[in-house]
């Protein structure tokens, strides 16, 4: 029955190191210093040479020793009758310094070919005839300093090592100290008294003692008066090194160790308590005498590990039902449900498992709604991309080739419309942001049970990707439709709006007249020959007069500036008034001047309107007159003299008595001559040069009073739609996104799961597990099995000792 005891300690030692089970089995473990003996002594309980030597560190993996005595036959029927065999390989090697090599390769396989430890052990079993049931761990030798290339904390290493195995309770510590080093000293013994300080499961080993110095001998200590220990101290002597390179056998040392016990003075009366083959018997008995004492731990502890397998087993599900085709629709359907449910849920914020940690779910689409695309909404500059250079052109612009009496609806509508496209970019983004938070939530909607089938799982996934991506179109275009009809009618009827643009009037109506501050010398002399307004206004300007009229909202100040007070026959009856020499002879370029100074001296001057009525007339000059938008007249030196004086004379020149202004745009006959001038290329320069002034105009910032009061009315009107337009963009976008892509997918979701994926066909492939999960089933399943087996062993073991 103890012999059965320790081979079933051994079995089931050899199955949970290949399931992984946990059971704590009883166990000897040989701890000691390196080059204490730990070896030699192994080899001596086996009587075989089989263990790797060398100096230094040599045992660099725990190896689990299982010993198991074979009967010899009566009639043998192999040549051999002892054997090795590890558990890696399935093979019997009868050499035993075979052995020693497959335990060199297998450490150096997993701890390298340094000197580096490794925590995972070899198993190794020895049948034979003279060996008693005994079940060893050999450990790495405890160290100090690093020798060599091995790393700098191989103490700490070891150290944890040898704590792992000794500090179980079940564990036999086999603590081996060399008698020729003080016993103080001792590290083996230090372990020992960490996890056992009442020395209840530990058994000292002395060797070397035939090499203690003369006179001195370890009495005391084998007697348990130096250090008390339960299960005592045994004292061996192993082979030197000087019989191992003799090669002399194990049977002949096994002899010389006895008779040194006998023939010594001071062991002659304990050498039956000490040497080799009593510290076997004795640590049989240890280890059989442990293992009964255990036998109701161990009952324990498997009754409680074949709860935790077969709890384990449960979640794995049963394999068994996957070939009823029945079992396996009603399966997959309530898979599919809890997964729509879980979806779902999540959207809702009611899922069970909602995050503590950060936001999840419908708290993001929030999130997004909210502060997201509200900031990115609140942080659009209405104005921001239009100068003032562009509202005054977009005011000309609309205007046409006829003076406006107000500023014209068209340029507003021009300008609104770009402003509100900017509010397109943040809500398709929106959009965008909350399918791919729909995604997510998609993804991670699992369960533990569904995660058996990752295709299942993956085929649920993309069937609600395809119905968030068939949704995400229609959302699509709705938001820029959205757009597109803030954009097709501006509503300046609109309550917010007449209110906002009644306060922007008030505003500027009650803002004091400005007064124009008399103009720099040298700003004079860059003036073209006539200076218009943006509607036309005519700014005319005598040497003496400095002032210009007063302009408000509406043109009522002085007079009607706002009106068609800038017309051609305004202007010509304002500049017929002035006399030709009224201007100072230091402006002698001045409008008047100039106009005066730029009649042909070759007699090329316009006549009379029945003068020349025979004469063929051009489309210019029909249209323009004779100073139309043709080249300047005068001479060339005039010209010459005039560009040189940083003059751009360009436009019409209508601040003088023109005979063509006077008697009517018909009158205005040329000659042959002069018509060839007034051609396109000369009407383009005129433009270029004349937006070359404009640019220059708007670099120095010069604007007409009624320029700037134009240009801010039209930026304060922008400013306060585009606040309307936000504000029902901000609000409808949200409410499209979340009727026409969360609530419409979370309705359909459940429907279009069962119509893709519930069908017959499809059912065997969906339920194809996972390759890991099939094998870590199949392992469970197997350890359950090994723990009720062991269970049933031990029960029956427990009957046969009662």
């Amino acid at each position: 029955m103890d012999a059965d005891l320790i081979r079933l300690v051994n079995q089931l030692q050899d199955t949970f190191a290949n399931l992984g089970g946990e059971l704590d089995m009883p166990q000897l473990a040989v701890v000691g210093s390196q080059s204490a003996g730990k070896s030699s002594v192994l080899e001596t309980i086996v009587g075989r040479d089989f263990l790797p030597r060398g100096s230094g560190i040599v045992t660099r993996r725990p190896l689990v020793l299982q010993l198991i005595h074979t009967p010899v036959p009566e009639t043998p029927t192999q040549t051999y009758d002892e054997w090795g065999q590890f558990l890696h390989i399935d093979k019997r090697f009868t050499d035993f310094n075979e052995i020693r090599r497959e335990i060199e390769q297998e450490t150096f396989r997993v701890a390298g070919q340094n000197k580096g430890i490794s925590k995972l052990p070899i198993h190794l079993r020895i049948y034979s005839p003279n060996v008693l049931d005994l079940t060893l761990v050999d450990l790495p030798g405890l160290t100090k300093i690093p020798v060599g290339d091995q790393p700098s904390d191989i103490e700490r290493q070891i150290r944890s090592l040898v704590l792992d195995y000794i500090s179980k309770p079940n564990c036999v510590i086999l603590a081996v100290s060399a008698a020729n080093v003080d016993l103080a000293n001792s590290e083996a013994l230090k372990l020992a008294r960490q996890v056992d300080p009442q020395g209840r499961r530990t058994i000292g080993v002395l060797t070397k003692l035939d090499l203690m110095d003369a006179g001195t001998n370890a009495l005391d200590i084998l007697t348990g008066r130096t250090y008390p220990l339960k299960l005592g101290f045994i004292g061996v002597v192993n082979r030197s090194q000087a019989d191992i390179n003799a090669e002399k056998s194990l049977q002949d040392a096994l002899e010389a160790e006895a008779e040194f016990f006998r023939s010594h003075p001071a062991y002659r009366n304990v050498a039956h308590k000490n040497g080799t083959r009593y510290l076997a018997k004795t640590l049989n008995q240890v280890l059989m005498n442990h293992i009964r004492d255990k036998l109701p731990d161990m009952k324990a502890r498997l009754n409680t590990l074949m709860g935790q397998a077969q709890q384990e087993l449960n979640s794995f599900g049963d394999a068994a039902i996957y070939g009823d085709k029945n079992q396996q629709g009603a399966l997959i359907l309530r898979l599919m449900t809890q997964f729509a449910r879980d979806f779902v849920a999540s959207i809702e914020g009611t899922s069970v498992d909602i995050s503590t940690k950060e936001l999840s779910g419908g708290a993001r689409i929030y999130y997004i709604f909210n502060d997201v695309f509200g900031q990115a909404l609140q942080s659009i500059d209405a104005t921001h991309n239009l100068d003032n250079q562009d509202i005054r052109t977009a005011i000309r612009n609309s205007t046409g080739p006829r003076p406006s009496l107000f500023v014209p609806e068209i340029a507003f509508d021009l300008l609104v419309k770009p402003q509100i496209k900017l509010l397109e970019a943040p809500s398709l983004r929106c959009v965008e942001l909350v399918y791919e938070e729909l995604v997510k939530i998609c993804h991670n909607c699992t369960s533990p049970e569904l995660q058996r089938f990752p295709r299942l799982h993956a085929q649920l996934v993309d069937v609600v990707s395809e119905l968030l991506r068939e949704r995400l179109s229609p959302t699509t275009e709705y938001t820029q439709s959205l757009i597109d009809i803030q954009t097709a009618y501006i509503n300046t009827n609109h309550p917010a709006f007449i209110s906002g643009s009644a306060a922007a009037a008030t505003a500027f109506t009650s803002a004091p007249p400005k007064q124009v501050l008399p103009r720099h010398k040298h700003i004079e002399a860059s003036q073209p020959a006539s200076i218009e307004s943006v509607n036309g206004v005519a700014s005319s300007q005598d040497g003496d007069d400095e002032s210009t009229d007063e302009i408000t909202v509406n043109g009522s100040s002085g007079r009607d500036t706002r009106s068609v007070s800038s017309t051609v026959h305004d202007r010509s009856r304002g500049a017929s008034s002035a006399p030709p020499g009224a201007a100072p002879a230091h402006r002698h370029h001045s409008p008047k001047a100039h106009h005066h100074s730029s009649r042909h001296p070759s007699g090329s001057s316009a006549v009379g309107a029945g003068a020349n009525g025979t004469a063929k007339e051009t489309f210019l000059n029909y249209f323009f007159g004779q100073n139309g938008p043709g080249p300047l007249a005068g001479t060339t030196a005039e010209r010459t003299s005039t560009a040189a004086a940083g003059v751009l004379p360009v436009g019409r020149d209508v601040s003088g008595a023109d005979p063509a202004l006077e008697t009517g745009l018909m009158a205005g006959k040329r000659s042959l001559e002069s018509n060839a001038a007034f051609d396109m290329k000369s009407l383009g320069r005129h433009i270029e040069a004349d937006a070359v002034h404009m640019q220059a105009t708007d670099v120095t910032g010069h604007m007409t009073m009624r320029e700037e009061m134009e240009t801010n009315l039209i930026r304060s009107l922008i400013q306060s739609y585009f606040n309307i337009v936000r504000q029902t963009i901000q609000d409808l976008v949200p409410k499209a996104i979340m009727h026409l892509l969360v609530n419409n997918t979370s309705q359909q979701v459940q429907n279009r799961l069962v119509a893709s994926l519930y069908r017959p066909d499809l059912f065997g492939d969906l339920l194809n597990e996972d390759e890991e999960l099939v094998a870590e089933r199949a392992r469970v399943k197997a350890l359950l099995d090994a723990y009720r087996e062991a269970f049933k062993t031990l029960s029956e073991v427990t009957l046969k000792s009662t």
